[in-house]
């Protein structure tokens, strides 16, 4: 009788699971959009997803190589202390790859979503993506968690600047290509990018969040306070594994704010979710986003 009863349980709660589930996560557009006409704080959660379909590497999975190395390997401190020549050297081919990519109909989507609406809603883009294409594509109120390619760091005295100079300097002009037979960079220091600042001379980094290094306090607080406050959430083309921006959308379902992921496949995090809109960006989102 107690296997019975503990069997009709188990079957209850996985019937009152999946009618939940089936609840919220609702792939009805003409809701969503009824939801997010009424909104008046929105934020966008962009990742590597929605750059993807523009043609930019994710170094992810299967393809998370460059040359011989996995990408991760090289975006830490470590990797650019102990071979600065070779971390600058995927640098360069990320900025170049990056240069050449245009942004798809999902960032111009977004980007006409806050141009027509930013009058009458608090419209945000939060991107864990460092290309530049939400800029590119006319975003305006933009917060890049992990820093954009195309600004740098100085090592010495802190400097952030924006260079979008192809080649970054002379020694990196047709270096980088992703040639599985190349092993490690020749290129001396003293020939990579340095700080320009009189008296300092300091080498110039990526200004990106390596492995290992923590998110800028004033970015991360701001992204934050605009994920407290929001009613609607689009995550887009983000995988929710990458913290801390994988709690953000989470969070916000659980204090009651409205949640869509666009994506082409599930997530951790879609169980947290009211709606799922399966396929890419480039389709989903200009549906979701017209008037």
């Amino acid at each position: 009788m107690y296997i019975s009863l503990r069997i009709f349980r188990c079957r209850l709660l996985s019937y009152s699971l999946n009618n939940i589930m089936a609840v919220r996560q609702s792939s009805d557009m003409a809701q969503f959009k009824a939801v997010l006409k009424s909104a008046k704080q929105v934020v966008i959660l962009s990742g590597a997803g929605i750059s993807a379909e523009s043609g930019i590497p994710t170094f992810r999975g299967a393809g998370g190589y460059w040359r011989k190395y996995q990408a991760a390997s090289l975006a830490t401190p470590g990797a650019f202390k102990t071979s600065p020549s070779l971390v600058w050297e995927f640098y360069h081919y990320r900025r170049e790859a990056a240069a050449k990519a245009v942004p798809n109909a999902g960032h111009i989507a977004i980007a006409d979503f806050e141009n027509k609406h930013g009058s009458e809603k608090n419209v945000t883009v939060i991107t864990q993506n460092v290309d530049g294409l939400h800029a590119r594509a006319g975003t305006k109120n933009l917060i890049e968690l992990h820093g954009n390619l195309y600004k740098t760091r100085c090592t010495k005295c802190k400097e952030v600047l924006v260079n979008t100079d192809s080649p970054i300097c002379e020694a990196l002009a047709n270096r980088g290509a992703p040639d599985a037979n190349v092993v490690g960079s020749d290129i001396p220091v003293k020939d990579l990018p340095h700080c320009k600042k009189s008296g300092c001379n300091g080498l110039l980094r990526p200004h990106i969040v390596w492995f290992g290094e923590s998110l800028e306090p004033a970015i991360l607080s701001n992204a934050e306070a605009v994920m407290s406050t929001c009613d609607v959430c689009l995550v887009v083309g983000t995988s929710s594994v990458v913290y801390p921006a994988a709690m953000f959308a989470p969070q916000a379902a659980a204090r009651g704010a409205i949640v869509a992921e666009f994506n082409l496949e599930p997530t951790p995090a879609t169980p947290d979710f009211h709606y799922y809109f399966q396929g890419t960006c480039g389709t989903t989102l200009p549906e979701a986003l017209a008037d």
